[in-house]
């Protein structure tokens, strides 16, 4: 697997000061401890609630994918968020879509390293890279956050939960 970004190298303060426009509190731990909520273990973020954690290994692109499942669910899921996001097939293009959105706005990240760092994390797009899928196959994506008001026409954010 090749290096991605963990979540320290764009800076902790960086990523949670994006995040909590959406009502996201970022939890930092330590090295060994174990992420609550992670729903696939090791360094993967997790999620409980509107607590998003992480260690220092964790990779920005877990960060953001946990995020956007938050940013993407209705209000009911999110009331009983413990791990499992959930979500449908919709849904969880929305969050690729959108993590990919979110990096945009960090500095010295972007669209095209987060969809690098997809791709060696190994998500799976028809188009066989995040960035093809992206740019060549997401109209649906985008067309489903565009229709819950979570980005506008011009593909920006609009920093609100669905």
């Amino acid at each position: 697997m090749s290096q991605v970004l963990k979540v320290t190298e764009v800076g902790a303060g960086v990523v949670a000061d994006l995040l909590s426009r959406y009502g996201l509190q970022t939890v930092a731990l330590g090295a060994d401890e174990v992420i609550p909520g992670s729903y696939w273990g090791d360094s993967e973020a997790g999620l409980i609630g509107s607590s998003l954690y992480w260690r220092p290994d964790t990779p920005l692109h877990s960060l953001l994918h946990e995020a956007g499942h938050f940013i993407c669910m209705n209000d009911e899921r999110r009331d009983q968020l413990n791990t499992d996001a959930g979500g449908d097939y919709d849904e969880e293009n929305g969050v690729c879509y959108l993590q990919i959105l979110l990096a945009g706005e960090l500095p010295g990240v972007g669209r095209e390293r987060m969809c690098q760092d997809m791709d060696a994390w190994g998500y799976t797009f028809r188009l066989g890279s995040a960035r093809a899928w992206f740019e060549q196959d997401a109209t649906d994506a985008r067309a489903w956050l565009i229709g819950r008001g979570l980005i506008d026409d011009e593909t920006r954010p609009t920093w609100r939960t669905r």
